[in-house]
């Protein structure tokens, strides 16, 4: 058993209206409960879940300073100066940039893009960068996913006549940086309906903006929307509102008309002739997109995802996937070496928070090792190498908790620090980080809850086999695109048995192939359980067990449905998921 179990049972009005919805949605009812779970409980407002509508989109100049954003693009336009499209390095900087950068090459030549080179410049903008744009007669930028706390080096690039329009979606400070303007529905001043783009959706609200102002019709911007979809999977921003309805039809791209990068990447992910879920984003297509980025530069990513031609792409993609290859060699190298110090320090283990420094980690792969440690040790975490004088790191958190609050704690021995809620970046001087590691882990131990700590399964509804038939399974898809805010959901079956052919795979012997009955039907269900290979004993003795799963296709037998088995948990006779309120 992995995880604590934590299941709520619906009461019997929650029960009646779930039977009520079906009804009029022609569904099961667990699927209706499953949507009034989500806060939605009308038949209109599961309709517009269930198809979400480009129509719908927020006027993009409900949005602060949008208005005078789109105004400078003109003027640049108008006066033929030269634009140039920044952003960051990760997955979500490079695709707003080829975003911005593809739809306004349609209508304007005198443009070119930047994305800075991590272990020579760092995060965000950076002085060679503004050098570079004033060399080159640079008079805009407009910067993605970066900028809002560079007030230094935009009153630099202001003093060589150069002005900003900044595209970023992380927390800014109360004084911000002296740009023309400023997109970002996190600003205290913004009445934007939807705070939660990412700097992708920021950056595609803008080119929305400017498409209005310019009588440009929507469709044009319509072939972009795979590059949204890429980006908010991998920004790991709430799939709900605005963000849902991006994702939904920028999915229909990537499945039905990719652009010619994507196209080449999904090439060599092996996602051919198969439909693309954001979870083939975030663990396939996402990782490598970052892999230059962490690797060497993050520009051989966005010069793949504006390239025209498919050879030239397929060879830039496999150039890139040599990259991810390498990266995945150091992040496991760096997260066992990480492992070793935790099991080494004592002290870690009695303290709510993580916090772990080597001078000869990489740069590139420390947000990665940060993830890997928050998902074993549930614990917000950060990891920290050496850049000279100074220490550069990243941050993770845990579910509920907010790791940029806690940072930002520590601002007054920080030399630099940017983020949102459950990621973070940060740089400080060397010698300073025994005292951060003491603050901030003091600031965690005060604000973060006992639960918040723990492995949890959120199981929605508890069901029997019976229950999964192909038609539950194919209106579950209708719930998708799953994310933050709508996950995939858990259920949990109670009671089930080994049909007597479940058998350890793999090539460590580490997952289960199960084929399972319970008491309810004769139908054998089939399953995986990655990396559960220590409950095989118990599941081979016969007795029965609980499950906690989700429903997913069998890639290798069409039209068939195939529990991904989340937990395993001894059966207990005591244990009665109807009737008791908290039985996990």
């Amino acid at each position: 058993m992995l995880f604590k179990w934590n299941y709520k049972p619906p009461t019997s009005e929650e029960i009646k209206a779930a039977e009520e919805l079906g009804e009029k949605l022609n569904i099961s009812p667990i699927l209706a409960g499953l949507l009034i779970k989500r806060g939605i409980t009308t038949e209109s407002a599961a309709k517009r879940f269930f198809h979400p509508q480009l129509s719908d989109l927020i006027n993009p100049f409900l949005m602060k300073d949008m208005d005078v954003a789109v105004d400078r693009l003109n003027d640049a336009m108008g006066r033929k100066e030269r634009i140039m499209v920044y952003g960051d390095y990760d997955v979500d900087g490079c695709t707003a940039v080829a975003l911005v950068y593809r739809f306004l090459l349609q209508f304007y030549s005198n443009i070119e893009y930047y994305i800075p080179d991590r272990y020579d410049e760092g995060y965000g903008l950076s002085k060679k960068g503004i050098d570079y744009a004033h060399a080159n007669n640079v008079k805009l930028i407009i910067i993605l996913d970066c900028g809002i706390k560079a007030a230094e080096e935009i009153a630099y690039a202001k003093s060589l006549g150069i002005d900003f329009i900044i595209c970023d979606h992380h927390v800014p400070d109360e004084d911000m940086p002296q740009a023309v303007a400023i997109l970002n529905p996190k600003r205290s001043d913004d009445t934007y309906p939807f705070k939660h783009l990412c700097g992708c959706g920021i950056g595609f609200k803008f080119m929305q903006a400017f498409a209005k102002n310019n009588g440009i019709p929507f469709s044009r911007l319509m072939p972009l929307l795979d590059l949204c979809a890429v980006s908010i999977a991998a920004d790991i921003v709430p799939v709900t509102d605005e963000n849902r309805i991006l994702a939904y039809h920028g999915l229909k791209i990537l499945n039905q008309n990719p652009s010619t990068g994507l196209k080449a990447i999904i090439d060599i992910c092996g996602l051919n002739n198969r439909e693309i879920a954001m979870s083939d984003i975030v663990f396939k297509i996402g990782p490598r997109i970052n892999a230059s980025g962490r690797i060497e530069n993050g520009r051989e990513s966005v010069d793949l995802l504006v390239e025209k031609e498919f050879s030239h792409a397929l060879e830039k993609a496999k150039h890139i996937d040599c990259y991810n290859e390498q990266r995945k060699d150091i992040d496991k190298q760096m997260t066992e070496e990480a492992n070793q110090i935790v099991a080494r320090l004592e002290s870690q283990r009695h303290r709510s928070s993580i916090v772990l420094y080597d001078e000869n980690w990489k740069k590139g792969v420390i947000g990665i090792v940060a993830s890997r440690l928050t998902e074993i040790y549930f614990r917000p975490t950060v990891v920290l190498t050496r850049d000279g004088d100074l220490a550069t790191g990243s941050a993770r958190s845990v579910t509920g908790f907010d790791v940029y609050s806690a940072i930002k704690s520590c601002r007054d021995i920080l030399l630099n620090f940017g983020g949102h809620t459950y990621a973070a970046g940060l740089t400080l001087k060397w010698d300073d980080i025994p005292e951060f590691r003491q603050r901030f882990q003091k600031y965690v131990d005060n604000h973060i809850q006992p639960e918040q700590t723990e492995a949890m399964l959120n199981i929605d509804t508890v069901i029997d086999f019976k229950d999964i038939t192909k038609r539950l399974h194919n209106d579950l898809k209708k719930f998708s695109p799953f994310g933050p805010c709508n996950p995939k959901p858990i259920f949990c079956t109670v009671g089930v048995y080994d049909y007597g052919t479940s058998k350890v795979v793999g090539r460590e012997q580490e997952h289960i192939k199960l084929e399972l009955v319970d008491s309810k039907s004769s139908n054998v269900v089939n399953g995986i359980a990655f990396g559960q290979s220590a409950s095989a004993r118990y599941i081979k003795s016969k007795r029965s067990f609980d499950i906690a799963y989700t429903l997913e296709d069998n890639v290798f037998k069409k039209n068939m449905v195939q529990l991904q088995i989340e937990d395993i948990r001894p059966a207990e006779e005591e244990d009665n998921v109807q009737a008791e309120p908290h039985p996990f």
